[in-house]
């Protein structure tokens, strides 16, 4: 926040922006306030609480002058987020500065009012919270005759219309241009509007909106020259957008091709693994079938030459009752041969 703050304070103090604020806010765009007739306040003051001695700090505060007499006082309260209580600091920063013209040294000079305007860059709805006191304190209806119901003047930047934009004279119309389009588009497509204090306007919207490239978008100026519209920003956020797009391709192909070896060389090593364990087991499936088949034919072998000596033994026993046979008929062939 306090961040925001300065940045903020960056751009409202330089007096053309701020004479343009007050011109198109309070002065519907006349020319009445005038960059030369500002000029700066303190806008801190001490004071003293409870707590102890403490301070209170206003956004962005001047003078506004004529012949040297001050007409008024104008601050301007920059506000991202609502604030419940935002009328008590109102009413206390104007009291401050009512209070000093009370003293002795200020007496002399005629009075002048004391304007405060709050600027809400919100986008998701107009200012919701209470903007006088009486919406703001618990107040019963016997104190309200004796209680002053102060108001303070919110404008909703992105509520601002076209009319009303085109109205700002000073880089302030590029702040409300943008605010104005993002809350009705939700994107900002740029103008060709050139920008005088082109630094505090990019420093703002980055800071608004937490984005830094706006901001990158200057420190370009070193290489490519100082952007001058809207346009010009845009365009480079777009080239950092495709600079980005390109160097996280080369980051990603890159990671890819080592990732891709990574895995090419765990492969190979899973392969290298898997066959020799493949290798492994067939040699041992190799071995157990070979000796299984060994035995097998050992089995076989051995029966098959037990079947042989039994068929051997067969025949040749049928063989000798042959031959035995054939040598009794021989016989008894040359007996009857020699009876007759």
């Amino acid at each position: 926040m306090a961040e925001k703050d300065i940045t903020e304070k960056m751009l409202e103090s330089f007096p053309d922006v701020f004479a343009d604020i007050v011109n198109v806010l309070i002065y519907k765009g006349k020319q009445v306030v005038k960059p030369e007739d500002l000029q700066d306040m303190n806008t801190w003051e001490a004071y003293k609480s409870q707590a102890g001695l403490g301070y209170m700090e206003r956004d962005v505060a001047k003078w506004w002058n004529s012949n040297n007499i001050h007409i008024a006082s104008v601050g301007i309260e920059n506000q991202s987020a609502e604030d419940n209580r935002m009328v008590l600091r109102v009413y206390g920063y104007d009291g401050v500065e009512y209070r000093n013209q009370c003293t002795e040294e200020n007496r002399k000079n005629p009075a002048y009012p004391v304007i405060t305007l709050v600027l809400y860059f919100g986008t998701e709805h107009r200012w919701k919270a209470p903007k006088t006191l009486y919406n703001t304190v618990h107040l019963s209806d016997e104190l309200k005759p004796y209680v002053t119901n102060v108001k303070i003047n919110v404008f909703n930047i992105a509520w601002l219309t076209p009319e009303q934009v085109s109205q700002f004279k000073s880089d302030f119309r590029i702040v409300a241009d943008y605010f104005t389009q993002v809350r009705k588009t939700g994107k900002y497509t740029g103008s060709q509007d050139k920008i005088e204090h082109i630094y505090q306007v990019l420093k703002l919207l980055s800071v608004m909106q937490n984005d830094d490239r706006f901001i990158k978008a200057w420190y370009d100026t070193k290489t490519k020259g100082e952007p001058h519209t809207m346009c010009d920003v845009l365009d480079r956020l777009e080239e950092k957008v495709l600079e980005k797009a390109e160097k996280d391709f080369a980051k990603e192909k890159k990671n890819m091709e080592k990732n891709f070896a990574k895995e090419k060389e765990e492969m190979g090593k899973t392969i290298e693994r898997n066959f020799a364990k493949e290798k492994k087991n067939m040699e041992k499936n190799f071995a157990k079938e070979k000796e299984e088949m060994g035995k097998t034919m050992e089995r076989n072998f051995a029966k098959e030459k037990e079947d042989m000596e039994k068929n051997f033994a067969k025949e040749k026993e049928d063989m000798e009752k042959n031959l035995a046979k054939e040598k009794e008929e021989m016989q008894e062939s040359i007996a009857k041969k020699m009876l007759a």
